[in-house]
Protein backbone atom coordinates (compact mmCIF):
# COMPACT_ATOMS: atom_id res chain seq x y z
CA UNK A 1 0.00 0.00 0.00
CA UNK A 2 3.04 2.62 1.07
CA UNK A 3 5.60 0.81 -1.05
CA UNK A 4 5.53 2.99 -3.79
CA UNK A 5 7.13 6.20 -4.55
CA UNK A 6 7.06 9.42 -2.15
CA UNK A 7 5.10 11.12 -4.87
CA UNK A 8 2.41 8.17 -5.34
CA UNK A 9 1.70 8.12 -1.90
CA UNK A 10 1.09 12.10 -1.44
CA UNK A 11 -1.26 11.88 -4.31
CA UNK A 12 -3.10 9.14 -4.27
CA UNK A 13 -5.38 7.70 -1.70
CA UNK A 14 -5.25 4.05 -1.86
CA UNK A 15 -8.60 1.97 -0.73
CA UNK A 16 -8.68 -0.58 -2.98
CA UNK A 17 -8.56 -3.02 -0.41
CA UNK A 18 -10.84 -5.81 -2.07
CA UNK A 19 -8.53 -5.81 -5.17
CA UNK A 20 -5.61 -6.03 -3.31
CA UNK A 21 -6.78 -8.61 -1.14
CA UNK A 22 -8.11 -10.67 -4.01
CA UNK A 23 -5.21 -10.36 -6.77
CA UNK A 24 -4.03 -13.13 -7.60
CA UNK A 25 -6.58 -15.69 -6.81
CA UNK A 26 -8.94 -17.19 -9.48
CA UNK A 27 -11.91 -15.56 -10.61
CA UNK A 28 -14.67 -18.49 -10.92
CA UNK A 29 -18.37 -18.23 -10.72
CA UNK A 30 -18.43 -17.79 -6.84
CA UNK A 31 -15.98 -14.77 -6.71
CA UNK A 32 -17.66 -13.32 -9.66
CA UNK A 33 -21.12 -13.22 -7.78
CA UNK A 34 -19.97 -12.84 -4.42
CA UNK A 35 -18.14 -9.45 -6.16
CA UNK A 36 -21.71 -8.83 -7.70
CA UNK A 37 -23.83 -8.54 -4.52
CA UNK A 38 -21.33 -8.44 -1.77
CA UNK A 39 -18.00 -6.29 -2.53
CA UNK A 40 -19.14 -2.80 -3.43
CA UNK A 41 -17.12 0.05 -3.70
CA UNK A 42 -17.65 2.14 -6.43
CA UNK A 43 -19.35 5.75 -6.59
CA UNK A 44 -22.51 4.00 -7.56
CA UNK A 45 -22.62 1.66 -4.06
CA UNK A 46 -21.55 5.31 -2.00
CA UNK A 47 -24.32 6.60 -3.70
CA UNK A 48 -26.70 4.30 -3.14
CA UNK A 49 -25.83 4.04 0.42
CA UNK A 50 -26.54 7.47 0.64
CA UNK A 51 -29.64 7.71 -0.96
CA UNK A 52 -30.90 4.68 1.10
CA UNK A 53 -29.89 5.62 4.15
CA UNK A 54 -31.07 9.46 4.32
CA UNK A 55 -34.87 8.71 3.53
CA UNK A 56 -36.06 5.60 5.45
CA UNK A 57 -39.45 5.33 7.77
CA UNK A 58 -38.80 9.42 8.07
CA UNK A 59 -41.28 9.33 4.66
CA UNK A 60 -43.81 8.19 6.92
CA UNK A 61 -43.48 10.92 9.24
CA UNK A 62 -42.81 13.92 6.94
CA UNK A 63 -46.31 14.64 6.23
CA UNK A 64 -46.76 14.72 10.15
CA UNK A 65 -43.72 17.46 9.71
CA UNK A 66 -45.79 19.56 7.50
CA UNK A 67 -49.25 19.58 9.46
CA UNK A 68 -47.11 21.37 12.12
CA UNK A 69 -45.33 23.70 9.56
CA UNK A 70 -47.71 24.71 6.83
CA UNK A 71 -47.36 23.29 3.28
CA UNK A 72 -44.86 26.57 2.24
CA UNK A 73 -42.46 26.12 5.40
CA UNK A 74 -42.49 22.05 4.49
CA UNK A 75 -41.26 22.60 1.15
CA UNK A 76 -38.79 25.79 2.45
CA UNK A 77 -37.28 23.59 5.27
CA UNK A 78 -36.93 20.98 3.55
CA UNK A 79 -34.93 21.98 0.50
CA UNK A 80 -32.83 24.39 3.37
CA UNK A 81 -31.95 21.48 5.15
CA UNK A 82 -31.16 19.25 2.15
CA UNK A 83 -28.40 21.83 1.06
CA UNK A 84 -27.08 22.40 4.85
CA UNK A 85 -26.54 18.82 4.97
CA UNK A 86 -24.79 18.14 1.57
CA UNK A 87 -22.65 20.76 2.84
CA UNK A 88 -21.77 19.53 5.73
CA UNK A 89 -20.95 16.09 4.27
CA UNK A 90 -19.03 17.75 1.98
CA UNK A 91 -17.04 18.85 5.29
CA UNK A 92 -16.58 15.44 6.83
CA UNK A 93 -15.70 13.95 3.36
CA UNK A 94 -12.35 16.92 3.32
CA UNK A 95 -11.68 16.36 6.77
CA UNK A 96 -11.83 12.34 6.34
CA UNK A 97 -9.46 12.71 2.95
CA UNK A 98 -6.62 15.63 5.07
CA UNK A 99 -6.51 12.92 7.75
CA UNK A 100 -6.32 9.31 5.75
CA UNK A 101 -2.90 11.22 3.62
CA UNK A 102 -1.87 12.62 6.21
CA UNK A 103 -1.58 9.04 8.27
CA UNK A 104 -0.81 7.59 4.85
CA UNK A 105 2.14 9.53 4.01
CA UNK A 106 3.27 8.07 7.91
CA UNK A 107 3.20 4.74 6.54
CA UNK A 108 -0.35 3.81 8.24
CA UNK A 109 -1.92 0.94 7.00
CA UNK A 110 -5.86 0.63 6.94
CA UNK A 111 -6.04 -2.88 5.20
CA UNK A 112 -7.97 -4.08 8.25
CA UNK A 113 -9.08 -1.50 10.13
CA UNK A 114 -12.76 1.00 9.34
CA UNK A 115 -11.52 4.47 9.93
CA UNK A 116 -14.24 6.10 11.75
CA UNK A 117 -15.67 9.79 12.36
CA UNK A 118 -14.08 9.79 16.00
CA UNK A 119 -10.48 8.66 15.12
CA UNK A 120 -10.71 11.48 11.93
CA UNK A 121 -11.59 14.29 14.73
CA UNK A 122 -8.44 12.75 16.98
CA UNK A 123 -5.99 13.21 14.32
CA UNK A 124 -6.91 16.48 13.16
CA UNK A 125 -7.46 17.83 16.13
CA UNK A 126 -6.94 16.05 19.49
CA UNK A 127 -8.44 13.96 22.00
CA UNK A 128 -11.26 15.97 23.18
CA UNK A 129 -12.46 16.71 19.96
CA UNK A 130 -12.34 12.41 19.63
CA UNK A 131 -14.15 12.54 22.56
CA UNK A 132 -17.23 14.77 21.86
CA UNK A 133 -17.86 13.30 18.34
CA UNK A 134 -17.58 10.20 19.90
CA UNK A 135 -20.36 10.54 22.30
CA UNK A 136 -22.23 12.55 19.98
CA UNK A 137 -22.25 10.20 16.86
CA UNK A 138 -22.50 7.18 19.11
CA UNK A 139 -25.81 8.40 20.91
CA UNK A 140 -27.06 9.46 17.80
CA UNK A 141 -26.65 6.12 16.12
CA UNK A 142 -28.17 4.31 19.37
CA UNK A 143 -31.27 5.92 18.83
CA UNK A 144 -31.22 6.09 15.02
CA UNK A 145 -31.46 2.35 15.63
CA UNK A 146 -34.18 2.63 18.19
CA UNK A 147 -36.16 4.36 16.09
CA UNK A 148 -36.02 1.59 13.07
CA UNK A 149 -37.05 -0.93 15.35
CA UNK A 150 -40.07 1.38 16.75
CA UNK A 151 -40.66 2.03 12.93
CA UNK A 152 -41.16 -1.61 12.16
CA UNK A 153 -43.36 -2.19 15.09
CA UNK A 154 -45.74 0.68 14.03
CA UNK A 155 -45.84 -0.42 10.43
CA UNK A 156 -46.10 -4.15 10.91
CA UNK A 157 -49.34 -3.15 12.95
CA UNK A 158 -51.14 -1.28 9.46
CA UNK A 159 -51.06 -5.17 8.33
CA UNK A 160 -51.04 -6.94 11.59
CA UNK A 161 -53.30 -6.50 14.72
CA UNK A 162 -53.05 -9.41 16.19
CA UNK A 163 -50.56 -8.42 18.15
CA UNK A 164 -49.81 -4.78 19.96
CA UNK A 165 -46.83 -2.70 18.80
CA UNK A 166 -44.62 -3.66 21.97
CA UNK A 167 -45.11 -7.16 20.79
CA UNK A 168 -44.01 -6.36 17.78
CA UNK A 169 -40.99 -4.89 18.32
CA UNK A 170 -39.72 -7.89 20.44
CA UNK A 171 -39.89 -9.68 17.34
CA UNK A 172 -38.39 -7.11 15.18
CA UNK A 173 -34.97 -6.60 17.83
CA UNK A 174 -34.43 -10.69 17.03
CA UNK A 175 -34.70 -10.28 13.68
CA UNK A 176 -32.71 -7.08 13.22
CA UNK A 177 -30.21 -8.48 15.61
CA UNK A 178 -28.80 -10.53 12.33
CA UNK A 179 -27.07 -7.32 11.17
CA UNK A 180 -23.98 -8.60 13.21
CA UNK A 181 -22.93 -10.82 10.44
CA UNK A 182 -22.82 -8.09 7.71
CA UNK A 183 -18.55 -7.69 8.32
CA UNK A 184 -18.84 -3.41 6.82
CA UNK A 185 -20.16 -1.27 4.36
CA UNK A 186 -18.56 -3.12 1.75
CA UNK A 187 -20.96 -5.99 1.78
CA UNK A 188 -24.14 -3.53 1.77
CA UNK A 189 -24.32 -3.26 -2.10
CA UNK A 190 -27.51 -5.17 -2.90
CA UNK A 191 -29.12 -3.81 0.49
CA UNK A 192 -29.09 -0.43 0.05
CA UNK A 193 -29.94 -0.99 -3.86
CA UNK A 194 -32.61 -2.62 -2.77
CA UNK A 195 -33.74 -0.24 -0.40
CA UNK A 196 -33.85 2.44 -2.79
CA UNK A 197 -36.26 0.46 -4.65
CA UNK A 198 -37.98 0.33 -1.53
CA UNK A 199 -38.03 3.96 -0.68
CA UNK A 200 -38.79 5.11 -3.84
CA UNK A 201 -41.82 3.03 -4.50
CA UNK A 202 -43.33 4.13 -1.06
CA UNK A 203 -42.77 7.50 -1.46
CA UNK A 204 -44.56 7.33 -4.83
CA UNK A 205 -47.28 5.18 -3.77
CA UNK A 206 -48.00 7.80 -0.79
CA UNK A 207 -48.13 10.79 -3.26
CA UNK A 208 -50.68 8.61 -5.74
CA UNK A 209 -52.63 6.93 -3.38
CA UNK A 210 -52.95 10.45 -1.40
CA UNK A 211 -54.36 12.37 -4.46
CA UNK A 212 -56.81 9.29 -5.53
CA UNK A 213 -58.26 9.38 -2.59
CA UNK A 214 -58.84 13.26 -2.32
CA UNK A 215 -59.11 15.38 0.55
CA UNK A 216 -61.49 14.19 3.56
CA UNK A 217 -64.46 16.22 4.23
CA UNK A 218 -63.94 19.28 5.65
CA UNK A 219 -60.38 18.95 5.25
CA UNK A 220 -58.36 21.80 7.06
CA UNK A 221 -55.04 23.28 6.88
CA UNK A 222 -54.34 25.50 9.42
CA UNK A 223 -50.79 24.95 10.17
CA UNK A 224 -48.47 26.47 11.69
CA UNK A 225 -50.46 27.14 14.70
CA UNK A 226 -47.84 26.83 17.72
CA UNK A 227 -44.59 27.42 17.37
CA UNK A 228 -44.01 23.94 19.52
CA UNK A 229 -45.23 22.38 16.60
CA UNK A 230 -43.36 24.51 14.50
CA UNK A 231 -40.09 23.55 15.83
CA UNK A 232 -40.70 20.42 15.93
CA UNK A 233 -41.74 19.83 12.51
CA UNK A 234 -38.71 21.90 11.78
CA UNK A 235 -36.60 19.74 13.37
CA UNK A 236 -37.83 16.20 12.01
CA UNK A 237 -36.98 17.56 8.76
CA UNK A 238 -33.13 18.38 10.26
CA UNK A 239 -33.00 14.57 11.30
CA UNK A 240 -34.16 13.36 7.69
CA UNK A 241 -31.50 15.50 5.83
CA UNK A 242 -28.55 14.48 8.80
CA UNK A 243 -28.48 11.01 7.88
CA UNK A 244 -24.99 11.38 7.02
CA UNK A 245 -23.49 10.30 10.73
CA UNK A 246 -21.84 6.99 8.53
CA UNK A 247 -20.33 9.07 5.74
CA UNK A 248 -17.10 8.31 6.92
CA UNK A 249 -17.54 4.40 7.11
CA UNK A 250 -19.19 4.72 3.95
CA UNK A 251 -16.50 6.61 2.29
CA UNK A 252 -13.93 4.30 3.78
CA UNK A 253 -15.89 1.54 2.15
CA UNK A 254 -15.18 2.88 -1.37
CA UNK A 255 -12.23 2.31 -3.36
CA UNK A 256 -11.42 5.93 -4.23
CA UNK A 257 -12.86 7.94 -1.49
CA UNK A 258 -11.56 11.11 -2.50
CA UNK A 259 -14.35 10.91 -5.38
CA UNK A 260 -16.96 11.45 -2.83
CA UNK A 261 -17.60 15.33 -2.31
CA UNK A 262 -20.42 15.41 -4.32
CA UNK A 263 -22.09 12.09 -4.12
CA UNK A 264 -23.63 13.65 -0.77
CA UNK A 265 -25.49 16.22 -2.49
CA UNK A 266 -26.66 13.95 -5.94
CA UNK A 267 -28.66 11.56 -3.44
CA UNK A 268 -30.05 14.44 -1.61
CA UNK A 269 -31.82 15.85 -4.71
CA UNK A 270 -33.14 12.22 -5.71
CA UNK A 271 -34.16 12.51 -2.43
CA UNK A 272 -36.43 15.25 -2.36
CA UNK A 273 -37.94 13.99 -5.57
CA UNK A 274 -39.27 11.44 -3.27
CA UNK A 275 -39.98 13.50 -0.03
CA UNK A 276 -41.83 16.61 -1.16
CA UNK A 277 -44.28 14.86 -3.54
CA UNK A 278 -45.36 12.55 -1.20
CA UNK A 279 -45.47 14.96 2.03
CA UNK A 280 -46.97 17.33 0.12
CA UNK A 281 -49.89 14.86 -0.86
CA UNK A 282 -50.80 13.53 2.54
CA UNK A 283 -50.60 16.78 3.75
CA UNK A 284 -53.18 17.88 1.29
CA UNK A 285 -55.92 15.12 1.64
CA UNK A 286 -55.71 15.19 5.05
CA UNK A 287 -54.56 18.22 6.49
CA UNK A 288 -54.94 18.34 10.06
CA UNK A 289 -55.76 15.24 11.07
CA UNK A 290 -51.82 14.19 10.76
CA UNK A 291 -51.39 15.69 13.61
CA UNK A 292 -52.76 13.10 15.29
CA UNK A 293 -51.31 10.45 13.14
CA UNK A 294 -47.58 10.71 13.07
CA UNK A 295 -47.28 7.16 10.39
CA UNK A 296 -48.46 8.58 6.99
CA UNK A 297 -49.57 4.68 6.68
CA UNK A 298 -52.51 4.90 9.56
CA UNK A 299 -54.30 7.77 7.22
CA UNK A 300 -54.82 5.45 3.92
CA UNK A 301 -57.08 2.83 3.02
CA UNK A 302 -55.85 -0.57 3.07
CA UNK A 303 -55.29 -2.04 -0.19
CA UNK A 304 -53.16 -4.61 -2.08
CA UNK A 305 -50.74 -1.53 -2.81
CA UNK A 306 -50.28 -0.38 0.41
CA UNK A 307 -49.68 -3.45 2.06
CA UNK A 308 -46.62 -3.96 -0.55
CA UNK A 309 -45.16 -0.48 0.75
CA UNK A 310 -45.52 -1.08 4.66
CA UNK A 311 -43.77 -4.48 3.74
CA UNK A 312 -41.20 -2.81 1.87
CA UNK A 313 -40.67 -0.50 4.49
CA UNK A 314 -39.98 -2.97 7.10
CA UNK A 315 -37.44 -4.41 4.92
CA UNK A 316 -35.83 -1.15 4.09
CA UNK A 317 -35.76 -0.47 8.27
CA UNK A 318 -34.22 -3.49 8.68
CA UNK A 319 -31.21 -2.58 6.35
CA UNK A 320 -31.71 1.01 7.87
CA UNK A 321 -31.02 -0.50 11.13
CA UNK A 322 -27.52 -2.22 9.74
CA UNK A 323 -26.94 1.33 8.75
CA UNK A 324 -27.36 3.15 11.58
CA UNK A 325 -26.28 -0.17 13.56
CA UNK A 326 -22.75 -1.11 11.83
CA UNK A 327 -20.23 1.73 13.34
CA UNK A 328 -21.80 1.12 16.90
CA UNK A 329 -20.68 -2.34 16.34
CA UNK A 330 -17.24 -1.04 15.02
CA UNK A 331 -16.63 1.39 17.83
CA UNK A 332 -17.51 -2.00 20.21
CA UNK A 333 -14.92 -3.80 18.10
CA UNK A 334 -12.15 -1.76 18.76
CA UNK A 335 -12.83 -1.39 22.73
CA UNK A 336 -12.79 -4.57 23.43
CA UNK A 337 -9.89 -5.41 20.99
CA UNK A 338 -12.20 -7.80 18.29
CA UNK A 339 -11.64 -5.12 15.20
CA UNK A 340 -9.29 -7.05 13.52
CA UNK A 341 -10.31 -10.62 14.03
CA UNK A 342 -10.82 -12.27 11.12
CA UNK A 343 -13.55 -14.52 11.98
CA UNK A 344 -17.21 -13.39 11.17
CA UNK A 345 -18.73 -15.50 13.76
CA UNK A 346 -16.12 -14.64 16.35
CA UNK A 347 -16.77 -10.97 15.49
CA UNK A 348 -20.65 -11.59 15.13
CA UNK A 349 -20.92 -12.89 18.74
CA UNK A 350 -19.15 -9.65 20.18
CA UNK A 351 -21.25 -7.32 18.23
CA UNK A 352 -24.16 -9.01 19.94
CA UNK A 353 -24.24 -6.69 23.14
CA UNK A 354 -25.14 -3.67 21.35
CA UNK A 355 -28.31 -4.83 20.31
CA UNK A 356 -29.62 -5.48 23.64
CA UNK A 357 -29.61 -1.42 24.87
CA UNK A 358 -31.18 -0.88 21.74
CA UNK A 359 -34.30 -3.10 21.95
CA UNK A 360 -35.04 -2.01 25.28
CA UNK A 361 -35.22 1.98 24.49
CA UNK A 362 -37.26 1.21 21.78
CA UNK A 363 -39.71 -0.61 24.33
CA UNK A 364 -39.57 2.12 26.62
CA UNK A 365 -40.13 5.21 24.23
CA UNK A 366 -42.47 4.05 21.12
CA UNK A 367 -43.35 7.51 20.11
CA UNK A 368 -43.49 7.28 16.54
CA UNK A 369 -42.42 10.62 15.30
CA UNK A 370 -41.67 13.31 18.40
CA UNK A 371 -38.72 11.11 18.51
CA UNK A 372 -37.23 11.55 15.75
CA UNK A 373 -37.40 15.66 16.53
CA UNK A 374 -35.80 14.70 19.52
CA UNK A 375 -33.12 13.01 18.63
CA UNK A 376 -32.97 15.51 15.62
CA UNK A 377 -32.42 18.57 18.03
CA UNK A 378 -29.94 16.94 20.74
CA UNK A 379 -28.20 14.63 19.00
CA UNK A 380 -28.28 15.54 14.55
CA UNK A 381 -27.66 19.25 15.49
CA UNK A 382 -24.21 18.61 17.17
CA UNK A 383 -23.53 15.28 15.34
CA UNK A 384 -23.54 16.54 11.37
CA UNK A 385 -23.98 20.22 11.21
CA UNK A 386 -22.43 21.48 13.78
CA UNK A 387 -19.11 19.61 14.93
CA UNK A 388 -18.00 19.34 11.23
CA UNK A 389 -18.59 22.84 10.54
CA UNK A 390 -16.52 23.75 14.09
CA UNK A 391 -13.51 20.78 13.22
CA UNK A 392 -13.26 22.19 9.38
CA UNK A 393 -12.98 25.71 11.10
CA UNK A 394 -10.50 24.81 13.34
CA UNK A 395 -8.15 22.15 11.31
CA UNK A 396 -7.38 24.77 8.78
CA UNK A 397 -7.72 27.75 10.92
CA UNK A 398 -3.58 28.54 10.24
CA UNK A 399 -2.25 29.66 6.96
CA UNK A 400 0.11 26.55 7.14
CA UNK A 401 -2.52 24.33 7.14
CA UNK A 402 -4.33 26.07 4.48
CA UNK A 403 -1.60 26.09 2.32
CA UNK A 404 -0.65 22.51 2.65
CA UNK A 405 -4.51 21.08 2.29
CA UNK A 406 -4.90 18.21 0.54
CA UNK A 407 -8.24 19.56 -0.81
CA UNK A 408 -8.34 23.24 -1.21
CA UNK A 409 -12.16 24.60 -1.37
CA UNK A 410 -13.39 25.88 -4.77
CA UNK A 411 -13.35 28.81 -6.12
CA UNK A 412 -17.24 29.28 -6.70
CA UNK A 413 -17.66 28.49 -2.80
CA UNK A 414 -15.34 31.80 -2.09
CA UNK A 415 -12.36 29.90 -1.67
CA UNK A 416 -11.28 29.99 2.27
CA UNK A 417 -13.42 33.29 3.25
CA UNK A 418 -17.08 31.72 1.50
CA UNK A 419 -15.79 28.56 3.16
CA UNK A 420 -15.52 29.76 6.49
CA UNK A 421 -18.55 32.24 6.39
CA UNK A 422 -20.75 29.31 5.54
CA UNK A 423 -19.19 27.26 8.65
CA UNK A 424 -20.17 30.18 10.84
CA UNK A 425 -23.67 30.42 9.19
CA UNK A 426 -24.14 26.92 9.74
CA UNK A 427 -23.24 26.47 13.56
CA UNK A 428 -25.37 29.50 14.18
CA UNK A 429 -28.61 28.66 12.78
CA UNK A 430 -28.22 25.22 14.17
CA UNK A 431 -27.36 26.34 17.58
CA UNK A 432 -29.85 28.76 17.69
CA UNK A 433 -32.62 26.89 15.21
CA UNK A 434 -32.19 23.45 15.65
CA UNK A 435 -31.04 23.11 19.05
CA UNK A 436 -32.12 25.91 21.07
CA UNK A 437 -35.90 26.83 19.32
CA UNK A 438 -35.67 22.53 18.28
CA UNK A 439 -34.54 21.33 21.32
CA UNK A 440 -36.92 23.10 23.35
CA UNK A 441 -40.13 22.73 21.16
CA UNK A 442 -39.03 18.70 20.54
CA UNK A 443 -38.62 17.84 24.13
CA UNK A 444 -41.64 19.22 25.13
CA UNK A 445 -43.95 17.31 22.39
CA UNK A 446 -41.66 14.53 23.76
CA UNK A 447 -42.52 14.94 27.57
CA UNK A 448 -46.18 15.21 26.63
CA UNK A 449 -46.42 12.06 25.16
CA UNK A 450 -44.73 10.00 28.13
CA UNK A 451 -47.32 11.94 30.20
CA UNK A 452 -49.78 10.76 28.06
CA UNK A 453 -49.29 7.63 27.35
CA UNK A 454 -46.68 6.88 29.67
CA UNK A 455 -42.94 4.55 29.38
CA UNK A 456 -43.06 0.77 28.09
CA UNK A 457 -46.76 1.48 26.28
CA UNK A 458 -48.05 -1.31 24.83
CA UNK A 459 -49.54 0.35 21.90
CA UNK A 460 -48.69 3.66 20.78
CA UNK A 461 -51.23 5.60 18.89
CA UNK A 462 -53.09 2.77 18.57
CA UNK A 463 -57.13 2.80 17.28
CA UNK A 464 -59.53 1.56 19.91
CA UNK A 465 -61.14 -2.20 19.48
CA UNK A 466 -63.52 -1.90 16.81
CA UNK A 467 -66.17 -4.31 15.68
CA UNK A 468 -64.74 -5.53 12.94
CA UNK A 469 -61.81 -5.45 11.39
CA UNK A 470 -61.60 -2.68 9.00
CA UNK A 471 -58.05 -0.64 10.09
CA UNK A 472 -59.47 3.17 8.53
CA UNK A 473 -62.71 3.20 10.70
CA UNK A 474 -59.92 4.98 13.32
CA UNK A 475 -59.73 8.25 11.24
CA UNK A 476 -61.25 10.31 13.38
CA UNK A 477 -59.75 10.54 17.09
CA UNK A 478 -62.06 8.42 19.21
CA UNK A 479 -63.40 10.19 22.42
CA UNK A 480 -61.83 7.54 25.34
CA UNK A 481 -58.33 7.20 23.80
CA UNK A 482 -56.39 10.37 24.03
CA UNK A 483 -54.73 10.49 20.25
CA UNK A 484 -54.68 14.42 19.67
CA UNK A 485 -52.74 15.10 22.91
CA UNK A 486 -49.58 15.34 20.64
CA UNK A 487 -50.95 18.76 19.66
CA UNK A 488 -52.81 20.19 22.63
CA UNK A 489 -51.42 22.70 25.23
Amino acid sequence: MASGSDKVVETVIVGNYVEMETEGEPKGIKTKVSNLFWHGGSVYDAWFSCASNQVAQVLLTLPYSFSQLGMLSGILFQLFYGLLGSWTAYLISILYVEYRTRKEREKVDFRNHVIQWFEVLDGLLGKHWRNVGLAFNCTFLLFGSVIQLIACASNIYYINDNLDKRTWTYIFGACCATTVFIPSFHNYRIWSFLGLIMTTYTAWYLTIASLLHGQVEGVQHSGPTKLVLYFTGATNILYTFGGHAVTVEIMHAMWKPQKFKAIYLIATLYVLTLTLPSAAAVYWAFGDMLLNHSNAFSLLPRTPFRDMAVILMLIHQFITFGFACTPLYFVWEKAIGMHECKSLCKRAAARLPVVVPIWFLAIIFPFFGPINSTVGSLLVSFTVYIIPALAHIFTFRSATARENAVEQPPKYFGRWVGTYTINMFVVVWVLIVGFGFGGWASMTNFIRQIDTFGLFTKCYQCPPPAPHHGLNATAAAPLHHPFNHTHRP
